[in-house]
């Protein structure tokens, strides 16, 4: 039996060869969420300059991510199919126009009709999972993804901490909007420079691409039907904004309007399932040979513990700080500095996560972590004002070790599945991360902060199950056709 390849170790501080690939395309990441939620630390300074309601600002919170989930969808079929670099850099200079629009708006239509657009620049986070994973093997694809991942997401972080100083500097009624700009000239600058300075996959390695457009390629009959499942709450969770916005949430929509616009829904979803089954009409008569099968259980499970992980993500960014002033009376500033260490940590945790599943395997990783998960969630819903501040920041912090960990180890596996198919993959489960904070937002609107943490336990507590019961470990290698009819192997394990 030949002896086991050694792992090589990364080396972070080389900017040569795939080192280069993961600093540039991490930053580019990192750009791509400084402009997503550059509106959030200037929000105090918007929502006073045009006077708007607090219903006008849920609404431009809202709207911020509704592009994104089926934007992650289109683009990961795209990236499939034209390659990361072009992608990439494509997102990064119209988001650098769309930030324009946004900073120079004059009225909340303007504002509104910014921010929804300035949702298609979440989808960028596919387009990285598809580059890094073209650049390194199996074997570090867990510790790559995750430093791309966990540093990348950090742009967010970056917006809140130097935006309210960058308008303060420039100064005047118009610092917000100059602040604003300078996102906006910095994602369209880097974006040319990406294109001119990546490539798509290594010199004499072979880029695959996806053999049909408009839907993910399955390998039976059981998977059609399953893959046409799943795509189902991706479109549920865009009627979900529906109904916010409708006359029973903050009432932009009418009646009439919302019903119109459920309707539109359904209509693409139907057009959608027509795709997915026509793109995949030839399982339905043959079977596929073994050599180039994978299961769709293992996007489906992927898609579930990315709603988890990343979307009690989003969740919790969004609630936290207003949690720890209602339940222990601190202000507004304490609270958020208390807030504020959550999202930093992905700097650790997820590239920790990535790492765990590159030594410990895929499957035994997300396990544990999900126990985590489940534990210090259902911890949480047991706490009330007599609890110490100190002790609930630290359970709230251990949670987000493993919530975040448990991203990194989800997109550990992403790219193993099936190479051509990396970006659709991704694109999913990103959509999926998306779905989960819509989700478990609103139902943080109907119940206590206590409910809400048990909610997403137990929600959690159920993917722990399918992931023990049903995930199957990578082993051996997958199979693409070359240009010229030959089969290359590709190592998973």
């Amino acid at each position: 039996m030949p002896a086991k390849p050694k792992a090589e170790k990364l080396n972070l501080l080389s900017f040569s060869g795939k080192y280069r690939i993961l600093h540039s395309t991490w930053l580019a990441f990192f750009i791509s969420f400084m402009v997503w939620f550059n509106h959030a630390p200037l929000m105090v300074i918007i929502r006073d300059v045009f006077a708007l309601s607090d219903q006008e600002v849920k609404i431009l919170l809202l709207l911020n991510v509704a592009l994104t989930i089926p934007a992650r969808i289109v683009v990961g079929m795209l990236v499939d199919s034209y390659g990361p670099r072009r992608l990439f850099s494509g997102i990064l200079v119209i988001s650098g126009g769309l930030c324009c629009f946004f900073a120079l708006a004059q009225n909340f239509q303007q504002l509104a009709l910014a921010r929804f657009l300035l949702g298609f620049v979440g989808a960028g986070f596919v387009v990285g999972i598809r580059m890094i994973g073209e650049w390194f093997p199996a074997r570090q694809a867990g510790a790559a993804q995750g430093i791309y991942g966990g540093w990348g997401n950090f742009g967010s972080a970056a917006s809140a901490m130097a935006l309210p100083a960058l308008a303060l500097w420039f100064g005047g009624e118009n610092g917000w909007r100059y602040a604003l700009l300078c996102t906006a000239a910095i994602s369209a600058i880097y974006g040319v420079f990406y294109f001119f300075t990546v490539s798509d996959s290594p010199k004499g390695s072979t880029y695959f691409k996806a053999k049909k457009m408009g839907a993910m390629e399955v390998t039976s009959k059981g998977d059609l039907l399953l893959y046409l499942i799943m795509s189902i709450p991706i479109y549920g969770a865009l009627g979900l904004l529906v109904w916010k916005l409708s006359p029973v949430g903050v009432a932009w929509f009418s009646a009439s309007m919302s019903y119109l616009l459920y309707a539109i829904i359904a209509a693409i979803y139907l057009v959608q399932a027509y795709k997915i089954v026509q793109v995949n009409k030839e399982v339905l008569h043959k079977e596929v040979p073994d050599i180039f099968r994978y299961r769709f259980k293992q996007v489906a499970i992927l898609d579930l513990a990315y709603l988890v992980t990343f979307g009690s993500e989003l969740a919790l960014v969004s609630m936290l700080p207003l949690f720890y002033v209602d339940t222990f009376d601190l202000s507004p500033v304490t609270a958020g500095i208390m807030a504020g260490v959550y999202p930093v940590m992905n700097l650790i945790a997820r590239p920790g996560g990535g790492i765990m599943s590159d030594r410990f395997g895929r499957k035994r990783t997300l396990v544990v972590l999900f126990s985590g998960i489940v534990a210090s969630f259902l911890v949480l819903g047991q706490v009330s004002s007599d609890w110490a501040v100190g002790v609930v920041v630290a359970i709230t912090l251990v949670c987000g070790l493993f919530a975040k960990g448990g991203s990194g180890a989800v997109f550990a596996m992403v790219p193993l599945i099936s190479r051509r198919m990396t970006g659709q993959v991704a694109g999913m489960a990103g959509a999926y991360g998306n779905v989960g904070g819509l989700v478990f937002l609103t139902v943080l609107s109907f119940v206590s902060p206590q409910i809400f943490f048990l909610v997403i336990g137990a929600v959690a507590a159920v993917v722990l199950v399918c992931l023990f019961l049903f995930l199957d470990e990578p082993s051996g290698q997958t199979a693409e056709v070359l240009e010229d009819g030959t089969v290359q192997m590709i190592d998973v394990a």
